[in-house]
C-alpha cells in the first residue's frame, strides 16, 4: 500500500502529467485521423466520457470501500 507522501506526490505531479499526455494524444488523433475530423461530436463525446468514466468508477469504488468500513 502507498504511504501518504507517495499518494500526495502522485496527486500533485502524476495526475496533471497524465492529463497533459491524454490531451496531447487527443490533439494528435484529431490532427491525423480523417474519421475523427469527420465525426467531431461523437469523437469529442468519447474523448470526454473516458476520463469521466474512470473518475466515476474510482469515486464509486472508494465510496463503497469507505461504506464497508
Amino acid at each position: 500500500m502507498m504511504n501518504s507522501d507517495k499518494k500526495f506526490a502522485f496527486l500533485v505531479l502524476g495526475i496533471p502529467l497524465v492529463g497533459l499526455v491524454y490531451c496531447g494524444l487527443g490533439i494528435t488523433a484529431m490532427a491525423s485521423s480523417m474519421t475523427i475530423r469527420t465525426h467531431p461530436i461523437v469523437s469529442g463525446a468519447i474523448f470526454i466520457l473516458i476520463p469521466l468514466g474512470i473518475a466515476a468508477f474510482t469515486w464509486i469504488r472508494a465510496s463503497a470501500k469507505a461504506y464497508k468500513k
